[in-house]
């Protein structure tokens, strides 16, 4: 690898704990958001069983996919080249389109759901 493009240790190092933190903050933030909808869910009376699944896929949706965000980041950081990091990059934007067309289908079928039931 050329030096001029090398980064150094110590950034990485950084970068790497940098991505942990924010790992692990989201998950704290997940999880206080998890427990407040399930408060709601157990508080709220069955009227609103349609509108607390669409919520709870949302919230699912959004962790599923900041833990994607998180894990790129994470080989990113350990990428050794241009090369590896466009590799990662395409890779992660396939998935992540997949994921969203699976994720808009799935929410779509739950609103059909929702309406129907009304």
């Amino acid at each position: 690898m050329d030096k001029m493009m090398e980064v150094p240790k110590e950034m990485r190092d950084f970068a790497e704990r940098s991505v942990s933190q924010a790992r692990k903050a989201f998950e704290g933030y997940m999880g206080a958001l998890q427990k407040t909808t399930q408060t709601l869910a157990a508080s709220s009376p069955s009227t609103m069983a349609p509108a607390r699944d669409m919520s709870e896929k949302a919230v699912s949706y959004a962790q599923s996919n900041m833990s994607a965000a998180f894990d790129v980041a994470e080989k990113l950081v350990h990428a050794k080249n241009l090369q590896e990091v466009m590799a990662i990059q395409t890779e992660y934007l396939k998935a992540q389109m997949a994921a969203f067309q699976s994720q808009s289908q799935e929410f779509g079928a739950a609103i059909q759901s929702a309406a129907v039931k009304k």
